[in-house]
């Protein structure tokens, strides 16, 4: 080839994470980024590219049909599912690799800052005193401490797992539903049925990715089944849970808490039932956000890009043809 390698990052960034991504890369490769979130600049970006990035912003069948070079698609994550269509890269013979390099460590620490952020209201107490609204003892009756209590985990991959390891240090008893293992060596967590974990946990941290089988796995039904000063913890997908029936079940105080950091449909405005609730913490899709994370990603990420360049196998890569 006698241009660098073009590579479409699909999502908005600042000028900060453009320099971040970019101090990953090789001289062999040029990254193409955005100025607005507008599917237009898209398209006429991603045209001549090779290859494209994307993060939580989904890549589109109508972005995919602008790109006439597009030979590679590599996820800055893991959750393609819900981000990428896959069935226009297939019939295009368009390649698909993930990134599960740096993610890790950052959604498991996240996990637990919104279960604590939740179990204390914390985002309600900052933002209250911030308008000179001293709640020294109005919080008392609705905050509760982790120790002892139990916390299921439904989805137990390698996030659950850390996520796990902070919250045993807690002292919180720790349980999974995870139907793709069937046990867990040592004594971090025992397996235990999606019901029972639903009705007998503290809290409930969600760690599966958005699928036909997960669309609403936290429904109305489910929600109602659980404890009344159970919290609820999602940092795998929105739409995982039907936001509708938790936003009203937390009105009316039929759960303790949530700490959500994902949404049905993102982003979500002002006026989303949520943001008015006390006993919920919120953060904007931000788990795997950090510095550090980003730094690990894209180092992963670029490395794959070589290998596809070098016509070496990639790690990582999706199988299209068996979705």
């Amino acid at each position: 080839m006698n241009r660098p390698l073009r590579v479409f990052y699909n999502s908005l960034g600042t000028p900060d994470m453009y320099d971040l991504i970019r101090s990953r890369m090789g001289t062999e490769l040029t990254l193409v980024t955005l100025e607005t979130d507008d599917d237009a600049e898209r398209k006429a970006r991603i045209r001549d590219c090779e290859v494209a990035i994307v993060a939580a912003k989904p890549l589109t069948e109508d972005v995919i049909a602008a790109a006439d070079r597009l030979e590679l698609v590599h996820h800055q994550g893991v959750g393609y599912h819900d981000t990428v269509a896959t069935r226009t890269l297939a019939q295009r013979g368009i390649r698909l690799a993930l990134t599960p390099e740096g993610t890790t460590i950052g959604v498991a620490e996240h996990a637990v800052l919104l279960a604590l952020g939740a179990a204390r209201r914390a985002a309600y107490a900052d933002a209250e005193l911030r308008r000179g609204r001293w709640h020294v003892n109005a919080l008392r009756p609705v905050s509760v401490e982790l120790y002892g209590k139990t916390i299921g985990f439904v989805g137990f991959g390698r996030i659950g797992q850390e996520a796990a390891r902070r919250f045993a240090a807690f002292g919180m008893t720790c349980v999974y539903f995870d139907p793709g293992i069937d046990s867990f060596p040592g004594t971090l967590a025992r397996a235990m049925g999606f019901d029972e974990l639903i009705s007998t946990c503290d809290v409930i941290s969600l760690h599966v990715p958005l699928s036909d089988g997960t669309r609403h796995l936290i429904s109305a039904d489910v929600i109602s089944r659980m404890k009344q000063d159970a919290i609820l913890v999602n940092t795998a997908r929105g739409g995982v849970v039907d936001d509708a029936a938790l936003a009203q079940a937390l009105a009316d105080g039929r759960l303790l808490a949530a700490g959500l950091d994902v949404f049905e449909n993102e982003p979500i405005d002002a006026d989303h039932p949520f943001c008015g609730l006390p006993n919920v913490m919120l953060t904007p899709h931000i788990s795997a956000g950090t510095r550090d994370a980003m730094g690990h990603k894209m180092t992963a990420l670029f490395a794959n890009i070589a290998r596809f360049q070098n016509g070496r196998p990639m790690s990582n890569e999706v199988d299209l043809a068996r979705i």
